[in-house]
């Protein structure tokens, strides 16, 4: 019956032998490369698009888009959010998916009616009145249809996959790996067809394409419900922090029990749910006090709490510090996508007879990513599996390390990069050095992604309790929303200092022309504030204890040799399975 197909201990609403794998994550990996398409396309070029057709300033220009992009990475914890606790995540996903399209629609209303673009002003940003009001209801409802879409979608594909199964957690390592090459294979298709239609035929055409991909990848992601396992929601993993921090603050005088074992936890027995049981740790042992038994009072979530509610938070209190790291290398990331960008649109921009468009830049890190991801994959990821019995080959955290270590490096050639092109601009205005100089930075930076945005998704993912691992995969895009705001800050911060003591009594990065700006020195800052951020990386993740892991179980269904990882053999034996599923009965 279906609760013998179900598989053991996984909470799903379907049977597990019908559902689940690659072939139900593929339909995830079609969503996110055509959805990736209009985004990340739009994320390049609409700095252009503000500049150009909009009318505002340089600075102007670039912090409209850091601020768009932080709050789309920033609200993507709203879809989380209402996955865990309201809805599942694949209804979610539909949802902002809506919102997403919608918000496109309008901006290629905009794009394509003359009436409803401002004319050229001398003031910081020309757009005001219905134009503004149609520009920025348009950017609210991007941020939050693809910011809820990414709170969703990344951890319903790697809910497809048990990491309690040998062959399943092996799976759900590489899911991660595939999920950033369809970003990336979208992505190097948005920076060039869709820029080069942008920026050569016109801006309406390019949203149009944007929002028709879109739509296609929602359409196929719908198709695919009946393949999904879809984890119901819980108890609202917010709720359950809460409650700790309140129990354990009203039982702050209490002495802890000398034995752990005597803190309250209910037994496999006694609990109506399969919620996952995690073992007590001595970290932040003040928030043990929310799990002392109170003798007279009957149990209840705002008098006592279970040892596994304590170590969700304490999970998510030893992430805090791995999160905080990581934003700085994403400030890095805003300025190849806002002034690297800008600097290319001044530079020699030939390729023969054809012209590249300026925003299609980042195609260069991608393209070293759609090569090095699969390299990765199924080169580096075996032989290191070989060496450290880890399932992805290297830990997530030293993967995130690596990273940081060549966002540095990053920023580094792009000073020198700037300084040459400012000083060939300075001496023959009309023979710039070639585009292709920055390919430099943007390479690096393209290694240093892959390394970085997978090792985080796992991370938090594989780290994070059942109940919140949408909430947890999302502070992956709260570091990249952080990252935005700062670069933000960073610049007017710059700005205003360096006009104060500069002789010219103008900011590094002040006006409309890079000639006269200290950009270079800027990226100086960004690499040196990212050196020291990354011994300050190495500091606490020595320091954060993984989570515990419950003993594997054996494989429930067998595979046949050679085929996809997740995807159950047909010509699996029906005696094995039962023996196997004997030998899982014993085992529990």
């Amino acid at each position: 019956g279906d609760e013998e197909a179900t598989k053991p201990g996984y909470k799903s609403l379907e049977p597990f032998k019908k559902k689940g794998g690659f072939k139900a994550a593929s339909f995830a990996f079609v969503y996110m490369t055509f959805e990736s398409m209009g985004f990340v396309s739009n994320m390049v070029s609409l700095v252009l698009y503000f500049y150009l057709k909009m009318h505002f300033d340089l600075s102007a220009s670039a912090n409209t888009l850091t601020n768009l992009m932080g709050s789309t990475f920033l609200l993507s914890i709203i879809g989380a959010f209402i996955s865990d606790t309201y809805t599942n995540r694949f209804n979610t996903s539909l949802i902002f998916g809506i919102l997403e399209i919608l918000s496109l629609a309008i901006m290629t209303i905009q794009a394509h009616n003359p009436s409803l673009l401002p004319n050229p002003c001398s003031k910081s940003s020309c757009v005001s009145g219905g134009q503004a009001a149609i520009l920025y209801v348009s950017l609210c409802l991007l941020a939050l249809g693809s910011g809820g879409v990414k709170g969703a979608l990344p951890p319903l594909g790697a809910d497809q996959f048990d990491q309690r199964d040998p062959l399943e957690a092996n799976a759900l390592a590489s899911y991660f790996n595939y999920l950033l090459f369809s970003t990336t294979i979208g992505a190097a298709v948005g920076v060039t067809v869709i820029v080069w239609i942008n920026m050569n035929i016109g801006w309406w055409l390019g949203f149009l394409i944007c929002t028709v991909v879109t739509a296609i990848g929602f359409l196929v992601h719908g198709f695919g419900k009946p393949f999904y396992r879809l984890q119901p929601p819980g108890e609202s993993p917010i709720l359950r922090v809460v409650q700790v921090i309140i129990v354990s603050f009203k039982n702050r005088n209490m002495s802890l029990p000398k034995n752990a074992e005597e803190l309250y936890e209910i037994n496999e027995k006694e609990s109506l749910s399969q919620e996952e049981k995690i073992s007590h740790t001595n970290q932040f042992r003040c928030l043990d006090k929310a799990a002392i038994p109170q003798e007279e009072a009957k149990p209840t979530s705002w008098t006592v709490c279970t040892v596994t509610q304590v170590e969700e938070v304490k999970v998510l209190t030893r992430m805090l510090p791995i999160i905080a790291s990581t934003i700085l290398m994403n400030t890095c990331l805003a300025q190849l996508q806002t002034f690297s960008v800008q600097q290319g649109y001044r530079m020699g921009r030939s390729l023969g007879s054809f012209e590249v468009p300026a925003p299609s830049i980042p195609v260069i890190p991608l393209a070293f990513m759609a090569v090095l991801i699969p390299i990765y994959e199924f080169i580096f990821v075996p032989f290191a599996r070989k060496l450290t019995g880890h399932p992805s080959g290297i830990t997530q955290l030293q993967r995130v390390g690596v990273g940081l270590v060549l966002s540095v490096v990053s920023m580094a050639v792009a000073a020198l990069v700037e300084v040459k092109r400012r000083n060939q601009s300075i001496k023959s205005p009309l023979e710039p050095i070639s585009l292709f100089w920055l390919s430099f930075q943007y390479g690096i930076f393209g290694i240093a992604d892959m390394f970085t945005l997978v090792g985080l998704l796992e991370f938090f993912y594989k780290e994070a309790p059942a109940c919140m691992r949408s909430l947890s995969t999302s502070f992956t895009w709260i570091s990249l929303s952080l990252g935005y705001f700062l670069s933000s800050v960073f610049i007017d911060i710059i700005n205003s200092v360096t006009k104060r003591l500069a002789p010219s009594k103008q900011g590094w990065l002040h006006g409309q022309d890079l000639d006269k700006n200290n950009l270079d020195l800027f990226y100086w800052f960004l690499a040196i504030l990212s050196c020291l951020n990354f011994f300050n990386y190495l500091y606490w993740a020595s320091w954060y204890k993984y989570k515990t892991e419950e003993p594997k179980m054996e494989p429930i269904i067998k595979f046949k040799e050679g085929s996809p990882v997740g995807d159950p053999s047909v010509e699996d034996k029906k005696e094995d399975a039962k023996e196997e599923k004997e030998q899982v009965g014993e085992a529990q």
